[in-house]
Formats: structure tokens, sequence, C-alpha cells
């Protein structure tokens, strides 16, 4: 499975405590620390994704055109993402919200569309241009 087809099984199984649908359910919401005890320190075959690096799981994230969201202190009416809110603030942990346009709970479809970004390389603004012969 791609990226995208891995975040979104775990967002949608019960397995996982450190990673959840918002209540809206157009972003992902992330408990930073647990995430990267539940999730990135699996070893062997229970491992999930090819890092153990919270550094590189969330620029994974940000190839795949999720932007990180700022929660607003309005408190959560769902009770599990309130009860997660709560874990997390009691414990000084930080919960992480990101969103893509095509990673949403009710729309499973569009899915396809998350793709990873591709880029030009970077020339430094005073580099010579490359002569073709």
């Amino acid at each position: 499975l791609c990226f995208p087809q891995k975040l979104w099984k775990m967002v949608e199984s019960d397995q996982f405590q450190s990673i959840w649908w918002s209540e809206c359910g157009k972003c992902v919401a992330i408990d930073e620390e647990l995430f990267k005890e539940e999730v990135l320190g699996r070893r062997g075959p229970l491992r999930v994704f090819a890092t153990q690096s919270m550094k590189s799981f969330l620029r994974q994230l940000n190839l795949y055109g999720f932007t990180k969201m700022q929660k607003s202190f309005r408190r959560s009416a769902s009770l599990p993402e309130f009860l997660a809110e709560e874990a997390a603030i009691s414990a000084h942990r930080q919960i992480l919200y990101y969103y893509n346009p095509s990673f949403n709970r009710e729309h499973p479809h569009l899915l396809e569309k998350c793709k990873r970004r591709v880029g030009l390389k970077r020339r430094a603004p005073d580099a010579p241009e490359m002569d073709e012969r």
C-alpha cells in the first residue's frame, strides 16, 4: 500500500489510539507522543511505515499535500475526540491536525487523487546555467 492508503487504514482502524479523524472527518488528528510510541516504534513485521522518525513521517504528509491546521480553542463536541484532547492536555502532549482535500472520511473515493508531489530541484540563485552540449 502507498502512504495515503496506509494512513487511511490506520485512521479507520480501532487498533490505533494515537491517530483518528477530527470531528468533521476532514482532518487527521495525531497525538504526537503516543504516535511515536504506538506506530513509529514498531519493529519487524508489525512495522507500518519505513521510518521511525516523526520528522520523516511529517515530511511524507507534506509531500502528499497535507497541510498542518491550527486547532481553534473551541473544544470538540465528539466524545472520543474530546477525551483524546483532555488526555493530551493533562499529559502535556501535542495533538497535530493535518488536512488534505483528497483525504476525507465521507469521500473515500477521493483517496486515489492523493498523490505524492513532484517538484523541480531548486538551483542556487547565482548558479550558472548548464550548457546542453
